[in-house]
């Protein structure tokens, strides 16, 4: 399912509420959702800065 919806994420046929979604249903992890959303490497370096 993480790799069906990182794809359909990175085509835009899939929005970050619908990814959200997901994540309460249970489908994927919040993990997974920073992953496929790209917010992972981001709050990874705001961790570094602080």
């Amino acid at each position: 399912m993480f790799e069906i919806l990182k794809q359909r994420y990175q085509r835009n046929f899939v929005r970050k509420d619908q990814l959200q979604r997901y994540v309460t249903l249970g489908k994927i992890t919040q993990e997974q959702y920073l992953d496929i959303v790209g917010e992972k490497q981001e709050v990874e370096q705001i961790e570094k800065e602080i």
